[in-house]
C-alpha cells in the first residue's frame, strides 16, 4: 500500500472525526487478547469446566458472538492478520517467521488519525512493534512468573505473575494517556499458553476438582484422513513431564534435569491417599487429562480476574461509557476434544475463538449472533469503530453493522481457512479448506487427501462423508466454493511448499526457569 491512499484514509477518517465534534466523542478501544483460549472453557459459551463471571459480564452487557473463527489456527500467523486484516499469504507471515512491520497496520492507521496507541503484552512477531506510542512487550513467549519485557528503551524485569502484570501495564498506559486524545490498546496476555503454569490462589481452586471428560477424549480417528493419526499433540502420548508438573528426581543436574522434564511419560507415579501407584494406559490418559486441565483452568482463572478488574477500575474512572471492550484470543484449543491438546487444526475446537464485546449505548446488552465473523474482520472493525474508512487491501469485513444489530444481506456464509506449518511442531499437517454454515471440506495438500463433515448432524465432526457416494454432490459444491474463495483471497499458493524461516525472538538473559519448547 502506498503512502497517498494511507493518507487519503486518514484524512478520511479525520474529516469524519470533525464531523463528530470533541474528540470525546470518538470511543476509546480496548482489545483482550489471550493465547490459546478455547471458547468451550468459558461460562458465557456454555462451559461444563469451569465458571468466567467478568468475562460472561462483558458479554451480559454487550454481544456475545458464537460463530467467530481464525483464518490460520496459530499464534503468529494470526497475530499478523488482526493487525493488517490479510491473509497469511499476503501478509508475508504464515508461520513463525518475522514480521515485516514496515506495512501498513491498523494500529499505524489509528495513531495517524489521532489515537493514542499501546501495546502491552504478548507480541510474538519477531520485530518490534510499529504503530504503537508505547509498547513493552514479552521476548517470544515469556515466562509466567516475573516475566522479562523488551521495551523501546531496553530490558526491564517485573516481579510477580504475567497477567497480573500485564494488566497494571495496561491500566498504566490508560492513566498515562494524553486527555485530549482518544485511546486504543491491545492488552495481550501470555495465559493460558502451554505451559500452563497458574499462580498458587488459581492453582488450589482446580487442585481437588475432577473436570469431566470430552466425549472425544479417546477417539479414535477411524474414517479421517492420515493427519490425525500422525499429529503428535495428544494428551495420551505427547504430554511431557514440565507439562504434568513432575518433579525430577533430586540427584539429576543439567542437562539431564531439562532432558528428564522434556521426556513425554508412558509410566508415571504420583502418591494418592498416602499410596504410591503406578499409572500406565488408560488410567494415566485419565489422570494426564485432570492434571492439564486443572492448570490450564486455573491460569483461564487469572485471566478473568484480571479482566473484572480492569472493568471495575474502568468503571471507576468514568471511562466505561465511552470505551469499547472487546474480549478474544489468537486461536482455539483443545481440551482434550479428539484426545489432543493445542491446535492448528481446523477442526472446531481449534478454529473457533470467543469473542465478546461491549459497546454501552451501542450494543443492547445480552445479544447474541451467530454471524461467520472472522479475525481477519478486527482491523476493519476498528477503524469503524473510530469513525474511519478501510483501505481496499483488507481482506475482512468490518462487523459494526452486527454490533449494531442489523445482520446485512451479504454477510458472509462460508470462509477460507489455510494452515502451512508442516512439518512442524506437534507434526500437523498443512491444510486449506472451506467452512460453511453448515459443512465443512479440509485439504491435506501435502498428501492428497480429504474430509468433508456435515456440521448439523456431526457436530463432533467424527464422520468423514468425502467417500459416501450419498455425498457426492455435496462435495462437488463445496469444492466449487473453496476454489472460489482461495482465488477470491488471491491465494496461489505462495508458502505451499517452500515457508520462510522460522523467527528468532531476542530472548532474556539466561535464568534458571523452564522455557515452553519453541513455537509451542
Amino acid at each position: 500500500m502506498s503512502i497517498q491512499p494511507f493518507l487519503a484514509i486518514t484524512l478520511i477518517g479525520l474529516g469524519t472525526f470533525a464531523a463528530l465534534g470533541a474528540e470525546a466523542q470518538r470511543p476509546n478501544i480496548v482489545f483482550i487478547m489471550t493465547d490459546d483460549h478455547a471458547a468451550h472453557a468459558i461460562s458465557a459459551y456454555g462451559s461444563k469446566v469451569n465458571q468466567t463471571p467478568h468475562m460472561d459480564r462483558l458479554g451480559r452487557e454487550g454481544m456475545r458472538f458464537d460463530r467467530a473463527f481464525v483464518v490460520n489456527s496459530i499464534c503468529t500467523p494470526s497475530r499478523a492478520t488482526l493487525l493488517t486484516g490479510k491473509y497469511s499469504h499476503l501478509n508475508g507471515t504464515p508461520v513463525f517467521n518475522r514480521f515485516d512491520g514496515s506495512q501498513p497496520t491498523v494500529a499505524k492507521m489509528l495513531q495517524a488519525a489521532g489515537y493514542h496507541t499501546g501495546m502491552v503484552g504478548k507480541w510474538h512477531l519477531g520485530s518490534d512493534p510499529t504503530g504503537f506510542d508505547h509498547w513493552i512487550i514479552l521476548p517470544g513467549q515469556g515466562v509466567y512468573n516475573n516475566p522479562a519485557f523488551i521495551t523501546a528503551r531496553g530490558w526491564q524485569t517485573n516481579q510477580g505473575y504475567v497477567t497480573d502484570v500485564i494488566t497494571d501495564m495496561g491500566i498504566e498506559f490508560i492513566e498515562r494517556r494524553p486527555k485530549d486524545k482518544p485511546f486504543f490498546l491491545m492488552l495481550h496476555h501470555k495465559a493460558p499458553h502451554r505451559e500452563w503454569t497458574p499462580t498458587e490462589k488459581h492453582r488450589a481452586i482446580f487442585a481437588n476438582r475432577t473436570i469431566p471428560e470430552p466425549s472425544t477424549l479417546r477417539d479414535d480417528y477411524s474414517t479421517r484422513a492420515d493427519a490425525l493419526r500422525e499429529n503428535e499433540q495428544t494428551i495420551a502420548r505427547d504430554l511431557t513431564r514440565r507439562d504434568l508438573k513432575l518433579t525430577p528426581p533430586p540427584e539429576l543436574k543439567p542437562p539431564n534435569r531439562m532432558a528428564w522434564l522434556n521426556e513425554k511419560p508412558m509410566q508415571v507415579e504420583i502418591v494418592l491417599n498416602g499410596e504410591k501407584r503406578t499409572l500406565s494406559g488408560d488410567a494415566l490418559v485419565k489422570w494426564k487429562y485432570q492434571r492439564y486441565m486443572q492448570d490450564y483452568l486455573a491460569c483461564v482463572q487469572s485471566v478473568d480476574d484480571n479482566i473484572g478488574r480492569l472493568l471495575d477500575w474502568l468503571d471507576a474512572r468514568g471511562l466505561a461509557a465511552n470505551t469499547v471492550v472487546i474480549y478474544t484470543t489468537d486461536n482455539g484449543f483443545f481440551l482434550g476434544d479428539h484426545g489432543m491438546y493445542d491446535k492448528r487444526f481446523m477442526y472446531e475446537e481449534s478454529l473457533r475463538i470467543p469473542l465478546l464485546v461491549r459497546w454501552p449505548g451501542v450494543i443492547k446488552p445480552g445479544s447474541v449472533s451467530d454471524a461467520l465473523v472472522l479475525n481477519l474482520d478486527f482491523p476493519e472493525t476498528f477503524l469503524e469503530i473510530a469513525g474511519m474508512k478501510a483501505p481496499k487491501e483488507m481482506q475482512g469485513r468490518s462487523f459494526v453493522p452486527l454490533l449494531r444489530g442489523r445482520e446485512p444481506r451479504t454477510w458472509r456464509e462460508s470462509f477460507y481457512y489455510r494452515y502451512y506449518h508442516d512439518p512442524g511442531h506437534h507434526n500437523t499437517r498443512a491444510h486449506y479448506g472451506v467452512r460453511t454454515e453448515t459443512h465443512k471440506l479440509i485439504y491435506y495438500w501435502k498428501k492428497d487427501q480429504w474430509e468433508m463433515f456435515d456440521l448439523v448432524h456431526d457436530p463432533n465432526e467424527l464422520r468423514n462423508l468425502y467417500h459416501d457416494p450419498a455425498q457426492q454432490r455435496t462435495v462437488t459444491k463445496l469444492k466449487a466454493e473453496l476454489a472460489r474463495l482461495k482465488k477470491q483471497v488471491r491465494d496461489d499458493d505462495a508458502y505451499a511448499n517452500e515457508l520462510p524461516p522460522d523467527g528468532v525472538d531476542r530472548e532474556p538473559p539466561r535464568r534458571d526457569v523452564a522455557q515452553s519448547p519453541p513455537g509451542a
